[in-house]
């Protein structure tokens, strides 16, 4: 059942597709909705849940949360954890279910298109030259990896701009 090898129109996958991550997403959601009403059920958590920091919490993520589970659909990994928050917090189904309709339709064209061709290339390079495609495999998860550390390291004042602001 690899996807790569269906011969299927580009439609016929993408509903495929749709229904696939509609399933997946959905239930994550209703099983988040399903944990909130089990967890309710002890005393402090329930204390904290009726408490007016996390009903406004709350609300904000209803009111704001569904363009971020629509875009959530355009990473990888986070997903599930956005659709089961969306659950655990209580989103609204009129807000919920029009995100997941838009970021699903997104995630399936993506999968039934362009990202299916992405792993035939990736295939047919590792085919033709397999020390090449590992290798700039490699520069790039190393190129990542550089970003993400970049993106992270403190960016502490230095000496001469801290004496100068002190001015």
């Amino acid at each position: 059942m690899n996807p790569l090898d269906w011969s299927f129109p580009i439609a016929v996958t993408w509903l495929i597709m749709f229904g696939i991550i509609v399933v997946r997403a959905g239930g994550t959601f209703a099983l988040g909705r399903f944990a909130r009403k089990g967890i309710r059920k002890f005393h402090r958590v329930e204390k904290i849940m009726a408490g007016p920091k996390y009903r406004r919490a709350e609300d904000t993520i209803d009111r704001f949360g569904a363009p971020v589970v629509a875009l959530s659909f355009l990473t990888v990994g986070l997903q599930t954890v956005v659709n089961l928050a969306a659950g655990t917090t209580g989103m609204r189904y009129r807000r919920y279910l029009p995100a997941l309709a838009v970021g699903g339709s997104l995630w399936a064209l993506i999968y039934s298109t362009v990202g299916f061709l992405g792993f035939k290339a990736v295939a047919k390079a590792y085919q033709a030259e397999p020390g090449l495609t590992v290798g700039l495999g490699l520069v790039f998860i190393v190129a990542i990896g550089g970003l993400l550390i970049g993106l992270r390291k403190d960016h502490t004042p230095t000496e001469e701009s801290a004496s100068a602001s002190a001015n």
